[in-house]
Parts: structure tokens; C-alpha cells; sequence
């Protein structure tokens, strides 16, 4: 099974160095698997440059189903987990900046006080990337919208209101407030969000055209491009109540508000380890988020 994971793990990582630090092994010792594999299989998986690592026909077709054998080989262990009472396992979780920074190291570290052989593994993604991979099995659950969780179950856990950011001495960092109107004649540096994009919605109701100038994945390039005076945004105040970047927050005016909500298949597929995880956390969320961002159940 070992080869397998490390076809997949080139494959997600784009490298054989990089496929073989996450996996703990040396780039030789990766790159004899996929030998291996390449031999058992008779095909040629993988097309080598000096720059980039390229799947071959063959290996395209065949990832989805080496894939979906490794998540089995995952999904059988989490199930002997489950019959032995949860002394072992893994928790594959999708995730986004602010719930990866705010709300899972504490309580991470909180569960494995109680279950200390329970494993983490986080995906990072989005409202579009995570519903995929939770539906293909990749992860247990993911955090994801509750609009953009269609066919899944999605249990809101978590909600904020977003503001404008500024570099200093802005024009507008010192107004007590701010329009969308006034933030569509900045140079707007947006979130990619996936999907459904939370402050593109709020410029739509208004009927206003934003100038965006960048789409960002990364929340903190975004708080360091906003710094550097590149252009203006509007992000979640749970990013920026521990933002340490030389920016101002001004509140917006019509507020811009999401919901974060936790997303799985179903309560029968879940593995045990995650279900409890998810219990965990909505017993505890307090202890990890401020009132503030507390949903009504």
C-alpha cells in the first residue's frame, strides 16, 4: 500500500522531495516506490523536468483509482479504530486560515488530551475544493458555508462580520464607518473563497461593480499586500482581531456577515473519531471562540 499513498502524495505535493518529506521517507526511497509501481502497473506514471513533475495519460487515468483505494485503506483503519474503542485513528479534516488558526489548536490539543493516539490530518481548501473532497472521501469533514454544502450535512458552528481594511493613513482608515459604494472605487484585493464569495455577494445586493485588482487563497498575503499600500480589502473580523500588520479596521456601513459551518456525508458514514471530534467541538467551541462568534443552535 506504501506506493500507492506515495503516487498520491506526488501527485498532491507536485514533487518527489517534497512527496517524501511529508511522508517521512528519503527522495530515493519515493522515488523507488514509484519504480515499483511504474513495474507492477506496466505503465509510465510520471513525465520528469528540471521544473515541474507532470502525470502521463496513464497516470492521470489512474489517479482517481489509486486514490480512491488509498482513502478505503485510510477508511478500514479508521474502522478497526472504531472497534477498538478509538485507541488509534485519524481526524482528516478541510479547513480555511481563520478555523485553522482560531479554533483547531486548542481544541486539538484539548481532544488528544483524552484520546492522545487519535491523529490529525489537515487539508487546506476552500467552499468549492473541500465539498469535492468530502464527497470523493479524501477528508472526514471539512469547514465549509452552509450555502455551499448542497447534498451534505452542515452543522453551523461559528459566524463573523467582515470590515474594510486600510493601509495607514488612508484616505478612509479614519472614518467610523464605511459604504461598499466608497470601498468599489479602491483598488479591491478579494478573498477567493470558492464558489460563493461572501463580499462579491454584498457588492451584488447593492448593485455595485467592485474594482478587483488580485484574487488571494492566502488571508495574511492579503494582509500584507493591504500594508504595503497595493490596494484596500474586506476580510472577517476573525483574521483581523489578531492581525499584527501596520493596517486599520473600519466597520462597513451595510453590514457583510458569513456563517461557518462544520460539512460531512452523513451521520452513518462519518468514522467514529471524527463524530467525536465534531461533538467536541460543539460542546467546547466556547472555550476556543470569543462570544462574539457563537451561532444559535
Amino acid at each position: 500500500m506504501t506506493k500507492y499513498i506515495a503516487f498520491c502524495k506526488i501527485v498532491e505535493c507536485k514533487s518527489f522531495t517534497r512527496a517524501a518529506e511529508a511522508l517521512g521517507y528519503t527522495q530515493a526511497a519515493v522515488s523507488q516506490m514509484v519504480r515499483t509501481l511504474e513495474k507492477e502497473l506496466s505503465v509510465t506514471l510520471f513525465v520528469r523536468s528540471r521544473k515541474e513533475i507532470l502525470l502521463t495519460g496513464e497516470g492521470e487515468a489512474l489517479y482517481p483509482f489509486v486514490k480512491k483505494l488509498v482513502n478505503s485503506h485510510s477508511e478500514l483503519f479508521n474502522r478497526v479504530a472504531e472497534v477498538t474503542g478509538l485507541s488509534s485513528g485519524e481526524v482528516r479534516i478541510g479547513t480555511f486560515s481563520s478555523m485553522s488558526q482560531r479554533l483547531l489548536p486548542g481544541a486539538m490539543s484539548d481532544f488528544g488530551k483524552i484520546y492522545p493516539d487519535i491523529r490529525f490530518a489537515l487539508t487546506h481548501g476552500d467552499n468549492t475544493t473541500l465539498p469535492e473532497q468530502i464527497r470523493n472521501g479524501s477528508i472526514d469533514f471539512g469547514f465549509v458555508y452552509p450555502e455551499a454544502s448542497n447534498g451534505l450535512v452542515n452543522i453551523p458552528i461559528a459566524s463573523d462580520n467582515f470590515y474594510a481594511v486600510f493601509p495607514e493613513g488612508h484616505p478612509l482608515a479614519g472614518k467610523t464607518r464605511v459604504t461598499l459604494k466608497e470601498m468599489s472605487a479602491e483598488p479591491l484585493i478579494l478573498t477567493d473563497e470558492g464558489g460563493i464569495n461572501t463580499v462579491l455577494t454584498a457588492f451584488e445586493k447593492e448593485k455595485i461593480s467592485p474594482n478587483i485588482k488580485y484574487r488571494i487563497h492566502d488571508d495574511h498575503t492579503i494582509l500584507s499586500m493591504v500594508e504595503k499600500g497595493i490596494g484596500v480589502s474586506i476580510l472577517p473580523s476573525m483574521i483581523l482581531d489578531r492581525a499584527s500588520y501596520r493596517i486599520k479596521t473600519v466597520p462597513i456601513k451595510t453590514p457583510v456577515t458569513r456563517t461557518v459551518g462544520v460539512s460531512y456525508l452523513s451521520d452513518e458514514l462519518l468514522p467514529i473519531a471524527a463524530k467525536r471530534f465534531i461533538e467536541f467541538l460543539r460542546e467546547n467551541i466556547s472555550n476556543y471562540l470569543p462570544k462574539e462568534y457563537s451561532v444559535e443552535e
